[in-house]
């Protein structure tokens, strides 16, 4: 089976969105160079809109690697929500776990490898599935620190944007006990974000 990794786009202070969930300048970075990220045009934020990559080289590939090993990305019902599910196109990847306790909206893209689940385990249990020797990606979040807490997180991944917000969404949703990582085996600074991956300690 594939590694497990929790990664999203981070402020300085934890946050992955405000309280309103607007990421505010967190995906500037994803736009701010000349190097394309991907092939697949559909944009890895909220807005929806079909602008494509361009970040700085090193950043373009330290992402498109990633990107390159997902089998699978799980996300919880807020995300999916608000990017309606990127209209059944996943910025990487093939297949979809929603965590959720209500079902996949009637008549929503039904040629789409999308599937429903309403508990964490049995949602890394159908990515892993889906997934094969791939990579599993959580989106962070609620969700997301479910799932670490779970035990189901191999590895911890986090672009660090220079930017305080203060509240908002965290990225460990709202767990509150400890949890102890790895040092950062990955460590790479772009242009506007930094890259950081660990391993959780177990």
């Amino acid at each position: 089976m594939g590694t497990v990794i929790m990664h999203n786009v981070v402020s300085v202070d934890g946050f992955i969105a405000d309280k309103n969930d607007d990421v505010g300048p967190l995906h500037d970075w994803y736009f701010n160079g000349d190097t394309p990220i991907s092939d697949r045009d559909q944009e890895f934020d909220h807005s929806g809109s079909d602008n494509g990559f361009k970040a700085s080289k090193v950043s373009a590939e330290y992402v498109s690697s990633i990107w390159a090993t997902i089998g699978t990305i799980v996300m919880g019902r807020t995300l999916f929500d608000l990017v309606n599910g990127w209209e059944g196109r996943p910025p990487a990847g093939e297949h979809v776990v929603v965590v959720s306790h209500r079902p996949k909206p009637e008549g929503w893209h039904p040629e789409a490898s999308y599937h429903f689940v309403d508990d964490v385990t049995a949602a890394i249990a159908k990515a892993k599935e889906l997934a094969g020797d791939r990579t599993v990606a959580v989106n962070a979040g609620e969700v997301g620190g479910q799932i670490l807490v779970a035990g189901l997180i191999d590895e911890v991944a986090m672009d660090v944007v220079p930017v305080i917000f203060g509240s908002g969404k965290r990225y460990f949703g709202s767990i509150d006990e400890q949890h102890l990582l790895e040092d950062p085996h990955v460590v790479i600074q772009g242009k506007g974000v930094l890259h950081l991956k660990f391993k959780v300690r177990r």
